[in-house]
């Protein structure tokens, strides 16, 4: 697998990984998440480089998962919205921050605690079944060949 083609594996984490697979875009993607959308803000939260960010919110526009939206006419100036495809991310989000308050939280304990908006309760992130509601962990998932794997890929999951 070469990393610059990565998008066109048939392994959904392939493609995936070739989307938001960088440290710095994981990174923006959080601040998003956090409601930070100028281009300074990020530059000025992350330390990132002005070239290094420019080339990572182009290819998030590009690949639909920002949207430039204008916020000042003279100079014109963008800020950078999360799309419908850029909100689907934060169930990815959300399972590195479960992970990371695991097994890297050091003793100080986490950072930030997640708080439900409807219900107001400090919540740990879980992924459960879209069919029986029940928990996912790598205990209880099989993978199965889908309708877009490739011959090898399929016979390669059927024998393990």
């Amino acid at each position: 697998m070469r990393w610059d083609e990565l998008e066109t594996e048939a392994c959904s984490v392939a493609r995936t990984v070739s989307v938001i697979g960088d440290r710095w875009t994981i990174l923006i993607l959080r601040d998003c998440f956090m409601r930070v959308r100028r281009f300074e803000d990020f530059e000025k939260r992350l330390g990132i480089t002005r070239h290094v960010l420019a080339d990572r919110l182009r290819k998030l526009v590009s690949l639909g998962v920002l949207r430039r939206v204008p916020y000042q006419e003279r100079p014109r100036r963008y800020e950078y919205r999360l799309t419908p495809k850029g909100l689907d991310l934060q169930p990815v989000l959300l399972a590195l921050v479960r992970w990371g308050d695991t097994h890297m939280a050091g003793q100080g304990g986490r950072p930030v605690l997640l708080e439900h908006r409807d219900c107001g309760q400090v919540f740990d992130p879980v992924v459960v079944c879209s069919h029986c509601g029940g928990p996912v962990d790598a205990h209880n998932v099989r993978t199965r060949p889908g309708p877009g794997a490739r011959a090898s890929h399929a016979d390669a999951a059927q024998a393990g």
